[in-house]
C-alpha cells in the first residue's frame, strides 16, 4: 500500500521517524529471535485469552504485538505501519503516537479476549495496533486516495477513509463467521474501535475517566439501597424472633433463631 501524495519515503533519514524506526527494529529483531527459539516463545508471550485472564498472564496483552507467524505477516505490518505512521508521529510528536500505538495494541488484544475468553489458539502480530494507526489516518486524512496493489500487481485506488471501513467490515464478517482463516479478526476491530473512539473523544481518556466515576458513583449508591433493604429485612425477622421469645422464652427458640439473632446483633450494631 502506497499514499499517492505528501508522503515521505527516505528510510533513515529525514523522513523515518522515531517511533516508527524503533517499532520496525524491534519488531524485527523479536522476529529473528522467533527464527531461533521456536514456537516455544509464541506460547510464552503470544496472547492466549484464557491463560492471560485465568493465569493473570497479563504481560500478554503487551508483548503478542511483537510476534509474528511468518515473514509475509511482519512485512504486511510493518509496511503499512511505515507507510501510515511516518506522517502520523511527524504531527503528533513520539511521545503520543507511542502512547496511541500501544494504547490501540493492548486494547485490541483485550476486546479479542473479552470476546473470545476461552480460546487457547494464541494470537499473535502488530496488527491491532496497525489497525489503530490505519484508524487515525484514515481519520485524519478520510479523502486521501491510497493506491493498494492487490496480490502485490494489480493496482487498486482508493479513499483512506473508504479503505479503513473495507478493513472494518472485513473484520466484522470474519468475527461474527468464525472465520478459519488464522486472522484474529476481532482483534484487528478492536484496534480500529479503540483507535475511532480515541480520536473522536479527543487524545486524552478523560472521558472514560469520567464515565467511570459516574459508574463507580451510581454502583455505589445502588450498593448502599440494596445494603439498607438487607438491614431493614434483618429488623423485622429479629423482631419476630423476639417477639416469639417473649411469649415462648428464649430458652425454647430455634438453634437456628438464636444463631441468627448473634450473627444480626454483630452486624446491625456495626451500623448504630
Amino acid at each position: 500500500m502506497y499514499s499517492t501524495n505528501q508522503m515521505r519515503w527516505s528510510i533513515g533519514g529525514g523522513g523515518m521517524t522515531r517511533a516508527v524506526k524503533t517499532l520496525l527494529i524491534a519488531n524485527g529483531v523479536v522476529y529473528l529471535f522467533q527464527l531461533l527459539v521456536g514456537p516455544q516463545l509464541i506460547l510464552t508471550l503470544g496472547l492466549i485469552p484464557r491463560i492471560a485472564w485465568s493465569r493473570f498472564f497479563l504481560w500478554q496483552f503487551f508483548t503478542y504485538m511483537f510476534l509474528h507467524g511468518n515473514f509475509l505477516h511482519i512485512f504486511l505490518n510493518m509496511y503499512a505501519l511505515w507507510i501510515f505512521g511516518i506522517e502520523i508521529e511527524s504531527m503528533w510528536g513520539t511521545r503520543e503516537f507511542y502512547k496511541y500505538y500501544f494504547i490501540t495494541g493492548v486494547g485490541a488484544g483485550v476486546i479479542h479476549t473479552i470476546l473470545t475468553p476461552m480460546s487457547t489458539i494464541p494470537t499473535i502480530g502488530a496488527s491491532g495496533a496497525v489497525m489503530g494507526i490505519l484508524t487515525a489516518y484514515a481519520v485524519m486524512f478520510p479523502h486521501r486516495v491510497i493506491t493498494l496493489l492487490l496480490f502485490f500487481i494489480l493496482p487498486i485506488r482508493m479513499r483512506a477513509r473508504t479503505l479503513a471501513l473495507a478493513f472494518a467490515a472485513m473484520s466484522i464478517l470474519g468475527g461474527v463467521t468464525g472465520s478459519r482463516d488464522g486472522i484474529a479478526h476481532f482483534a484487528h476491530l478492536g484496534g480500529m474501535l479503540i483507535g475511532y473512539i480515541y480520536m473522536k473523544k479527543g487524545q486524552s481518556f478523560d472521558w472514560l475517566v469520567n464515565t467511570i466515576k459516574k459508574w463507580n458513583r451510581h454502583r455505589g449508591i445502588k450498593n448502599d439501597l440494596r445494603k439498607r433493604e438487607e438491614r431493614e429485612k434483618m429488623r423485622r425477622i429479629v423482631d419476630q424472633i423476639l417477639d416469639k421469645a417473649n411469649q415462648v422464652g428464649m430458652d425454647n427458640l430455634t438453634k437456628e433463631e438464636k444463631t441468627y439473632l448473634k450473627r444480626a446483633s454483630k452486624i446491625l450494631r456495626k451500623d448504630e
